[in-house]
């Protein structure tokens, strides 16, 4: 498959699987020669037949072959199943690579793997990029989002590379340097926490909507007019193409199987934010719905004994309805991307990544599957000013005061008739929390003081106390 002829390629992709295939068609697409390998060589045999005459692929039969085929520095993206996968290629690649070469791995890993590999690859003159990629197989080929971490060293030399196939929104690459090490896998892991919540939300809607009366079809209707407006989204726009489908006669989101499959990065992102301790309450709840959808014994034990309202709602106007709904809507999405993006700001903090706020909204608006109008606005808000939260951006403050009362409503309305909420009625819960001039965490601090002498500060003086609950309460000073 190779000779001594063959012209070197600019970048190689290891696992062509139909990601690993998309993206080595992308850069294919784009005028670059490159090198794809396969550990089961007819997988590489397939993709040269039916797509060598796509572009200039140089196809190569052994991870030798593959090495020697890449002009320096190397530049090898790793898109293979995440975990001992990875480390696996991570180890024959090393001691057939120069310094200064540079692996990517270009798969949903932990950001902590990412961190230690690119310690360790660092230790021998290597350059380890976690580069997060978001857009599913039409991504990977026709223009992903690209958050790649690792050192600056790298992105000088591979940065131009992942700008030229990523998707780009008024002509800017949607592809950033986002930070040492593992800031990149952290982002996109981020990202997908975003997207549970997001996904969460439009459930949410469809399920009030459908216990008012409507009809999966008309529901499809109101998500597509939605996508006209302040909720224009990839998420929106195919949540009215899945709600139009049907199946024997019937609309398929009524013969799915009501259990929500996930993969595991939703919930990092909850574990790391307990660790980060960040509040990602809406995200959260978001993870626990789809464990809830599936848990099967659970969820029958619960029916046959509990009782409640039938899930009815009544309303006289249902116009009114569908735009509280929306407004519901829209504002729990901004909760959602608040938090993310306050955790992705801590870790930055923690780690030393110096992740650029407004370059990561930038980069999601195209390419990725939260891509949203709504990303430019936030671009905007904190590329002019250091927000603490994006509840604060004035923009965004004035349209949640706006909203807020039919958000409650659909709340209190939902609630009412029995229909669960926890994504929307989690984001109110954080929006009031974190507005509030006074919280009863006071009363949780005394208490933890009376059982476990934890100690509390006051608001009218300095220091520590502590009440001596088991002798005469007197408070002393620690």
């Amino acid at each position: 498959m190779t000779t001594p002829d063959t012209p070197l390629a600019q970048v190689g992709v290891i696992g062509l699987a139909v990601m690993g295939s998309n993206l080595a068609r992308n850069f294919a697409s784009h005028g670059h020669t490159v090198a794809v390998y396969n550990r089961t060589v007819e997988r590489t045999q397939v993709f040269h037949e039916s797509f060598g005459a796509d572009g200039a692929f140089v196809a190569a039969p052994t991870i030798e072959e593959f090495v020697a085929a890449l002009e320096r520095p190397r530049k090898v993206i790793i898109m293979v199943q995440a975990g001992p996968g990875t480390d696996a290629v991570i180890d024959q690649l090393t001691p057939l690579l120069e310094e200064g070469d540079i692996v990517v791995d270009g798969g949903n890993a932990h950001y902590e793997d990412t961190r230690r590999r690119e310690a360790a690859l660092r230790e021998v003159g290597l350059h380890f990029v976690g580069a997060g990629i978001s857009g599913g197989e039409e991504g990977a080929l026709l223009g992903p989002s690209i958050m790649p971490g690792g050192s600056p060293e790298s992105y000088a030399a591979l940065g131009p590379l992942l700008e030229d196939i990523s998707a780009k929104v008024d002509g800017e690459p949607c592809c950033a340097y986002m930070g040492t090490d593992g800031a990149g896998h952290f982002v996109k892991m981020v990202h997908n926490g975003i997207e549970y919540a997001d996904m969460q939300f439009i459930a949410e809607a469809y399920d009030i909507l459908t216990a008012a009366g409507m009809t999966a079809r008309e529901v499809s209707d109101v998500f597509r007019e939605w996508n006209t407006g302040d909720l224009d989204s990839y998420l929106i726009e195919i949540t009215s193409e899945v709600l139009d489908q049907e199946v024997d006669g019937r609309p398929l989101v009524e013969v799915i199987l009501d259990q929500a499959e996930q993969k595991g990065t939703g919930r990092w992102t909850v574990q790391i934010a307990l660790e980060l301790g960040v509040p990602v309450n809406t995200i959260a709840e978001s993870v626990f719905a789809r464990s809830t959808s599936g848990h099967t014994g659970l969820r029958e034990a619960a029916r046959g004994a509990l009782s409640g309202p039938d899930r009815t709602i009544t309303v006289e106007d249902r116009t009114t309805l569908v735009d509280a709904v929306r407004a519901a809507l829209w504002s729990a999405k901004v909760v959602a991307y608040a938090q993310g993006l306050d955790q992705i700001r801590s870790a930055s903090e923690v780690y030393g990544w110096n992740v650029n706020i407004s370059e990561v909204a930038r980069i999601w608006r195209g390419g990725c599957i939260i891509r949203a109008k709504l990303l430019e606005r936030i671009r905007q808000e904190y590329a002019g000013a250091h927000l603490a939260t994006l509840l604060a951006a004035p923009s965004v403050a004035a349209e949640l005061a706006a909203s807020q009362d039919a958000w409650r409503h659909v709340v209190a309305l939902a609630t009412t008739a029995g229909v669960p909420v926890p994504g929307f009625s989690a984001a109110l819960a954080y929006y009031d929390t974190v507005r509030s001039e006074r919280l009863p965490a006071s009363l949780v601090q005394g208490l933890r003081d009376f059982f476990g002498a934890h100690t509390y500060r006051r608001i009218d003086k300095p220091g520590t106390f502590h009440t001596l609950w088991s002798g005469d309460r007197s408070e002393t000073e620690v």
